[in-house]
C-alpha cells in the first residue's frame, strides 16, 4: 500500500511538472481505454504468429556464425550485469528487446541512423551503441518516456549503457507524441528502425507514420511484443510485405521486415 502511495504520488507530481506532462498522462489514459482492437483477435493473432515463426539462431547462424556467436557472448555479459544492477533498484524497469539480433544486425549491415523507441533500463540500447562504437559509425536516436512512477526516475533511463558509447547516442525522455516530430527534424533517412515502446495499436500506428516515409530502401523495421494486438500482421498486409520473420525471445515474440 505504502508502494502504491509513492507511485500515485510520484504520477501526480510527473503531471504538474509542465503542460507537456499532463498530455503524455492524459494520452496514456486515452490508449488504455479507447485503442484500436485490429483485424485479429488476441488468440487468432497469436495463432498466426506461431504459425510463421522462425528460429533466428538458425538463420543468423546461416548469415555469418563468428558474428553471432560474438552476439551471444554480448548479450550474455549485459545480461549478467543486468543481473547484478537491477535488482538494486527495487522497481521492475521491464525487460529488454531480442537484444543479439539488434547487435547482430548493426554489426553486419554498418548502419548510419538507427532510431529505437522504448529505452527502459537499456538493454537495447547498450547493444545498438556497443556495435556502432565497433563499426566506427553511426548514430542511435532513441525515444523514451520518463518511469513517472519513480522520485527521480531520469537516474535509471538507460542505466545498463556504458558511459564511453553515449557520445554516439541521442537519447529523447517526453514520450513518442512529443519525441518523434523532433527527431524528424534532425534524423534523416532511418537504416534500423526497433519499435519497443506503447505497446497499445494506436501508439504502433502513430510511430509508423510519422517514420516510414524516412525509411531507406534497405532499412531493417523491428517490431517487438507483436503478440500484444494484430499491428504487425495489419501492417504487413496494408504494405503488401510478404518478405519478414518473426522470431521468439524471452517468451515473447518480435517480428523484423527486410533482408537480413
Amino acid at each position: 500500500m505504502k508502494k502504491m502511495s509513492e507511485n500515485l504520488l510520484n504520477i501526480i507530481k510527473f503531471g504538474f511538472k509542465s503542460p507537456e506532462n499532463f498530455r503524455v498522462l492524459a494520452g496514456k489514459a486515452v490508449e488504455r481505454f479507447f485503442d484500436e482492437k485490429g483485424s485479429l483477435s488476441k488468440e487468432e493473432n497469436l495463432k498466426w504468429i506461431k504459425k510463421n515463426c522462425s528460429d533466428y539462431s538458425e538463420i543468423f547462424r546461416n548469415i555469418n556464425n563468428k558474428l553471432w556467436e560474438e552476439s551471444l557472448k554480448c548479450a550474455s555479459e549485459l545480461k549478467l550485469k543486468a543481473n547484478n544492477v537491477l535488482p538494486e533498484i527495487g522497481y521492475d524497469l521491464g525487460g529488454g528487446g531480442i537484444y543479439p539480433v539488434l547487435y547482430f544486425l548493426t554489426k553486419l549491415k554498418k548502419p548510419n541512423r538507427i532510431f529505437e523507441t522504448g529505452v527502459a533500463a537499456g538493454f537495447s540500447s547498450q547493444m545498438f551503441l556497443k556495435a556502432i562504437y565497433e563499426n566506427g559509425q553511426g548514430i542511435l536516436y532513441s525515444s523514451d518516456l520518463l518511469y513517472f512512477r519513480l522520485a527521480e526516475p531520469q537516474k535509471y533511463v538507460g542505466i545498463l549503457v556504458e558511459e564511453r558509447f553515449k557520445k554516439n547516442w541521442k537519447l529523447f525522455i517526453k514520450g513518442d507524441e512529443i519525441n518523434i516530430p523532433k527527431i524528424k527534424k534532425e534524423i534523416g533517412k532511418i537504416d534500423i528502425f526497433h519499435y519497443d515502446s506503447d505497446k497499445s495499436y494506436r501508439g504502433r500506428a502513430f510511430a509508423v507514420k510519422q517514420l516510414e516515409k524516412l525509411f531507406n530502401a534497405g532499412a531493417v523495421i523491428i517490431f517487438d511484443d507483436i503478440q500484444d494486438n494484430s499491428h504487425f500482421y495489419d501492417y504487413l498486409r496494408k504494405k503488401q510485405i510478404d518478405k519478414f520473420h518473426i522470431f521468439e525471445f524471452e517468451n515473447k515474440y518480435a517480428g523484423v521486415i527486410g533482408d537480413l
